[in-house]
């Protein structure tokens, strides 16, 4: 790929609806529905990067549509990319003039004899021939083109409702191109695991938060899993529905719910709806013992299949037994690692540990481990310096480390994303989409 500029790359390869993303990260497959242009989610692409490596970024889009280059700013300005040498009146093309047909061969006016003549003239007997004028070119009147983005919140929202043209503050655009982010769908299911070791850092919080993200933004079809042996809490800080269903009264039905003639309501006898947040809760027991309600590897691939055919996102809430068929299973099934701590030595130790251990346990789980997005919440006020200096040291161990301000709607109590602060709010929708880079 030729450079234009000194910026770090992306290249996009652009096919209908689908679009081969290459980016510093690595390579993956953009897909978009319903008449989206894929060229728009591409560019939202491009801006979260660019915002994350706090740089501009040039991406080079091939496809379909031809070949640009663009330059992809933090705050979401798009310009073309052009070598510093580059003249602009060179890149124009003449234009067309639809007058008389250029004449390439023209009738001699003298005779062969003349002295002047010569054999490569053409004689009398000889046709003219006349080029073919081209057919004028056209600008399609669908180009697919979004309008340029004008701010919604703050003073620059209140100029842009008076009537004036205000582009968004760099926050505003980071945090749009965050909400497309979260809000795409996928070819297939995905699977995002929320795992800590230690009990009580913030795993359950952090699967209902990103449960309800992607579900109010995205659409349904996503469920919160419950995968804990040991009295999992999902269930109790989230809405129940008009029965008692836990994962242990789904399994009998596994066979039944996977075959085609089931219909897609069925599942709602063993899943918790969430009427706000939009998303399922698949439920643990937490009354009987351990033993009694152990899963074993081939029962988490039954209820998999299951899970896969119901809803297009699966967010596992771990539990704390690393050793479990179940835990092990739902790493395999993975495609993204979300490793939560409390702003505290111990939670974020305990972090640090699992992700060391799951890079030396095989190829696959070590790559999940070095994609992994860590996030540091706050479970009280004044524990602000030490989240930042749990921040410092996951950055540059995984692919993106992320901050939860405290929120007191948080700390205990029914886990709703509407009790949260909007900077709340804004923390978990970033987060959320950092995972969606390697889904």
């Amino acid at each position: 790929m030729t450079l234009l500029t000194h910026h770090p790359q992306i290249q996009a390869t652009v096919h209908g609806a689908t679009a081969t993303l290459v980016t510093p990260d690595g390579e993956r497959q953009l897909r978009v529905n319903g008449g989206q242009d894929v060229r728009g989610t591409v560019i939202n692409e491009a801006v979260i990067i660019a915002s994350r490596l706090g740089e501009a970024v040039e991406l080079h889009a091939t496809g379909d549509r031809g070949e640009h280059r663009l330059l992809i700013a933090p705050d979401g300005t798009v310009t073309r990319a052009e070598h510093p040498d580059t003249r602009r009146e060179s890149r124009e093309p003449e234009p067309w003039n639809p007058g008389t047909p250029e004449l390439i061969d023209t009738i001699p006016t003298g005779n062969a004899t003349d002295t002047e003549s010569s054999a490569d003239e053409a004689t009398p007997e000889q046709d003219v021939e006349l080029t073919e004028p081209e057919p004028a070119s056209r600008t399609s009147f669908i180009t697919g083109t979004a309008p340029a983005p004008t701010a919604q919140t703050g003073w620059r929202g209140m100029m842009a409702r008076a009537g004036f043209r205000v582009r968004p503050s760099a926050q505003e655009t980071a945090r749009n191109a965050a909400v497309t982010a979260v809000s795409q769908h996928w070819a297939g299911y995905r699977t995002i695991a929320v795992v800590n070791g230690k009990g009580g850092v913030g795993k359950t919080m952090t699967t209902a938060m990103l449960t309800a993200v992607f579900a109010r933004h995205g659409g349904g079809s996503v469920l919160a899993w419950d995968n804990n042996d040991t009295r999992g809490t999902l269930g109790w800080r989230t809405e129940s529905g008009p029965h008692d269903a836990t994962v242990q009264d789904l399994l009998p039905e596994t066979t039944r719910l996977a075959e085609a003639r089931s219909g897609v309501a069925d599942i709602a006898a063993f899943v918790h709806h969430q009427t706000k947040d939009r998303y399922d809760v698949l439920r643990s027991n937490p009354e009987p013992l351990a033993a009694r309600q152990r899963i074993e590897a081939a029962e988490f691939d039954q209820l998999m299949t299951v899970a896969a055919r119901y809803y297009r996102l699966v967010i596992f809430d771990s539990g704390n037994d690393e050793s479990a068929d179940r835990w092990l299973r739902m790493i395999d099934n993975s495609y993204q690692l979300v490793v939560p701590t409390l702003a505290s030595p111990e939670s974020a130790e305990s972090a640090a540990l699992l992700l060391e251990a799951l890079a030396a346990r095989d190829a696959r789980s070590a790559a999940l481990a070095a994609h992994a997005v860590v996030i540091v919440s706050q479970d009280e006020r004044h524990t602000t310096p030490e989240a930042h200096r749990i921040i410092d040291g996951f950055t540059g161990r995984v692919r993106a480390v992320h901050h939860i301000p405290f929120d007191p709607a948080l700390k205990s109590g029914p886990l709703r994303f509407d009790s949260l602060r909007p900077t709340t709010q804004d923390a978990w929708v970033a987060a959320a989409a950092s995972t969606t880079t390697h889904l």
